[in-house]
């Protein structure tokens, strides 16, 4: 084999370990001493001499192990330094000398911990989310910021600020107790479900669109193992299932966008429906429902559309009143306007719209693509026309752009 070829499976190899296992790699080494920062580092330079090394060496039998001694390595050379000694406090570190020919155990699946240290009050709301995005996740600091519509250098300076909180309040990486974990839990949940908000941003050649939507819904289905009495816990899980189902039909093999409405269900995935549909209704046997079990049952609305040819709107209408009142956003104010628009006609719909008094409802492309289907839907033709073209100006996804291109083509021929 050629060493191009040697270096590039390598590569291959490094690349997908680091999506599976970099949450997990990361709240071990940063358990002990509760420096992310520092377990990153040493993370990260374990990643480089296994670029460095695996291409000659081979693939190790087990990578994760292998990672992980180097990391722990790094980390102890780190906390012998005499200048480290001298800034630091050197409480304590359980991490004894290893070499590359222990037999490492499988490394355990402590994600669930750090997303709790993230969620701690002592870490400012802000902050959070994106905290256990980028160390839980291992999403990229660039994609949070344009996510959370905030200069990448300042989200930068929150995150490192962040870290540096955890630190040095000395916040452990336990499971809470119930009271605690009650306080917290919004925010995990948050957490996953902005994991998997940020991969339908992305445009579908944008990495880490199949990884980080996958992360979201294993740490989901994690959530609601451990926590199977929470409702809202098992909506959210619900919720990603539903909609994850439908990926292979959300794109042409080209990248073009196809709306719901329009989508192939002979490719939605009836497994992902039926776990979906299972979690939902565990979920409602609790009778306390909230944010993620009305949006996980307006999903399981438009699901019907695989067993039965169509979706009761009128049942989805009541949905989407719901979700307004629970967790008013400027997202279920626009979808319920939509709803509004297919039962009692667009003029309905666009009464909806003209109410929204949210003022980023201007910049909100979802709510011009709305009025320009409603619009056109109303024989208005010149004024849908400009409201398809300023929802073209607002998104950077170029298949949602063809598709809003092709629309307005099809109603000015």
């Amino acid at each position: 084999m050629s060493r191009l070829r040697e270096d590039q499976q390598a590569r291959a190899g490094v690349a997908q370990l680091v999506r599976d296992s970099y949450g997990r790699l990361l709240t071990v080494l940063a358990a002990p001493t509760r420096d992310i920062a520092a377990a990153e580092d040493a993370l990260a330079d374990a990643v480089e001499r296994a670029l460095a090394r695996w291409p000659d060496d081979g693939i190790p039998a087990n990578p994760e192990g292998w990672l992980l001694t180097v990391a722990r390595n790094r980390l102890r050379d780190r906390w012998k330094s005499s200048g480290y000694r001298m800034t630091e406090p050197l409480d304590e570190i359980d991490y004894a000398p290893t070499s590359l020919e222990d037999d490492m155990p499988v490394i355990p699946d402590r994600r669930l911990e750090l997303m709790l240290v993230c969620a701690h009050p002592a870490i400012a709301p802000n902050i959070r989310t994106p905290l256990m995005l980028q160390s839980v996740l291992g999403v990229d600091a660039g994609a949070i910021a344009t996510a959370f519509a905030v200069e990448p250098a300042t989200m930068a300076q929150r995150l490192v600020r962040a870290k540096k909180r955890i630190r040095d309040a000395g916040i452990p990486f336990v499971l809470p107790g119930r009271a605690d974990l009650a306080q917290r839990l919004p925010a995990v949940l948050e957490a996953v479900y902005g994991a998997y908000a940020i991969d339908w941003q992305l445009a579908p050649q944008g990495a880490p669109i199949e990884s980080l939507s996958a992360e979201a819904l294993h740490l989901a289905l994690v959530l609601a193992e451990l926590l199977p009495d929470e409702p809202e816990v098992l909506g959210l899980a619900a919720l990603v299932c539903l909609s994850e189902a439908r990926r292979r039909a959300r794109r042409t093999a080209d990248g073009a966008f196809i709306p719901l409405g329009e989508q192939d269900t002979a490719l939605w995935d009836d497994v992902l429906i039926g776990r979906g549909e299972a979690l939902l209704h565990s979920a409602h046997d609790y009778g306390r429902p909230g944010r993620f079990q009305y949006e996980a049952a307006i999903q399981s609305a438009h699901c019907t559309r695989a067993s039965q040819g169509k979706v009761d709107m009128n049942a989805l209408r009541k949905l989407h009143r719901a979700l307004l009142r629970v967790a008013p956003s400027l997202g279920a104010a626009v979808a319920s306007a939509a709803v509004d628009g297919e039962i009692d006609g667009p003029d309905a719909g666009l009464r909806g719209l003209d109410a929204i008094d949210d003022p980023a409802v201007q910049r909100f492309q979802p709510a011009w693509t709305t009025r320009a289907h409603l619009l056109a839907e109303a024989g208005r033709v010149a004024e849908a026309a400009a409201a398809y073209r300023r929802a073209m100006e607002l998104t950077t996804d170029p298949g949602v752009a063809e598709y809003l291109l092709r629309r307005l083509r099809s109603m000015t021929c």
